[in-house]
């Protein structure tokens, strides 16, 4: 399993960051008709065929823009992607695998490229097929917003339930050559450990070899995007694209490259702030929650204690209620399936320890509430049983989170 490689030293922040952030990739959105009012369709191309990976949903029932794309990724090349929020696609049969291919077909035909280097998303209500009259109209439309076009349109078009857009870029220095990464993600709902109703895209203009490039993916997911949850649903869109158009002219990054953990910490710490800005924008959510385990025999083991905490409803509601609750987290470790020394757990709220080797301590219930009432909390469990560790990150579950979803399609 992956460690996080993330070290904020390597690399700087790009203020207001986009996909576009990168040299040589243009991006844009725009109202396309598949949503009422709001921007539904979404494009990113690249001056150049990029190298490329993919790390895709667990779901059983994947949908047939995934399809289309993991087909598009088989020599290990994008050009360009269109997405489309408001319509997944999804469990539509053989049609909708025929609308996919038409989409990717039309997007390749207006930008100038080749259909087995274009990727093909969408994401939104499940068992609809898509209207395909207006997407077809939008695709043809896209030169017409091509001068005006911007990331943060981008990052627009491709959201569903989400109440903010999900934008960060960094820069570093690679063989004396500025390299930078940028990217966007839509989450809100449907979120679980194993990725979600989730799509990230992200680009660089570092050059990257293929399989380097196909494992950092892997590798950084492992860390973020596997690591946080709403909802504990998963769902047949979920999927995140890695593009590197080699435009920064730097010598060719691989796993052996005396510099790769400056480009792979920089992509980490990108993928790691889409995953959270996702978290903390959960349906409904009011609090940001972050989960760390140390003190773990094994970095597996830590993982899925993390993992089954943020994931617990109880816990979540305990935290919207700003009821500090330890007896609910500790029934979450014991549920998580990890061997845990009951003596030799301490669990603390912040900076509030009210477990300590096994046994309550005398905190103020009062201090624990307003910790409680911040908007990022932190809850820190030690196993004090080996040298691993592991954090997840989730939100709290409020009454919104039962209002949105049901009415999601009304």
């Amino acid at each position: 399993m992956a460690t996080s490689t993330v070290s904020e030293e390597l690399f700087s922040i790009v203020k207001e960051g986009t996909v576009t952030s990168p040299k040589g990739f243009e991006a844009g959105g725009f109202h396309a008709g598949l949503k009422r009012k709001r921007k539904d369709l979404g494009w990113i191309k690249s001056v150049v065929p990029a190298n490329a990976a993919g790390v895709f949903t667990m779901n059983t029932f994947q949908a047939p823009p995934l399809k289309v794309t993991k087909e598009s990724l088989v020599d290990g090349k994008l050009q360009g992607l269109i997405v489309n929020s408001g319509n997944a696609n999804a469990f539509t049969g053989k049609k909708g695998l025929e609308d996919a291919y038409e989409m990717r077909k039309q997007f390749a035909t207006v930008m100038g490229l080749k259909e087995t280097e274009t990727a093909v998303t969408s994401t939104g209500v499940i068992g609809e097929y898509l209207p395909m009259e207006a997407i077809s109209k939008g695709i043809h439309d896209i030169p017409n917003y091509k001068a005006k076009a911007s990331g943060a349109d981008f990052a627009e078009a491709i959201v569903t339930t989400d109440t903010i857009t999900k934008q960060v870029a960094v820069t570093c220095e690679i063989n004396g050559k500025t390299v930078t990464i940028g990217g966007a993600a839509k989450g809100s709902g449907m979120i679980k450990p194993n990725m979600a109703t989730m799509l990230a895209f992200v680009t660089t203009d570092a050059e990257v070899e293929n399989n380097a490039l196909q494992s950092a993916l892997s590798s950084v997911t492992d860390t973020t995007y596997n690591m946080i949850t709403v909802d504990g649903e998963t769902s047949t869109n979920d999927m995140v694209l890695l593009l590197a158009n080699g435009q920064a002219e730097n010598e060719e990054l691989s796993e052996n490259h005396p510099e790769w953990q400056t480009f792979l910490s920089s992509l980490e710490y990108v993928c790691q702030q889409l995953a959270k800005l996702i978290a903390k924008d959960g349906e409904g959510a009011t609090k940001l929650v972050e989960v760390h385990v140390k003190g773990a025999k094994t970095e597996k083991g830590a993982k899925a204690i993390a993992k089954s905490v943020v994931g617990s409803s109880l816990v979540k509601t305990a935290i919207y209620g700003t009821d500090a609750n330890w007896g609910r987290i500790v029934c979450a470790i014991g549920y998580s399936g990890e061997s845990v020394q009951e003596d030799s757990l301490s669990i603390s709220l912040g900076p509030i320890k009210v477990v300590d080797y096994g046994m309550t301590t005398e905190f103020s219930e009062e201090e624990a509430k307003t910790y409680l009432e911040n908007e990022n909390i932190h809850i820190s469990i030690d196993l004090h049983n080996g040298y691993e560790e592991a954090t997840a990150w989730g939100c709290d579950l409020s009454y919104d989170y039962v209002r949105i979803n049901a009415s999601y399609r009304t």
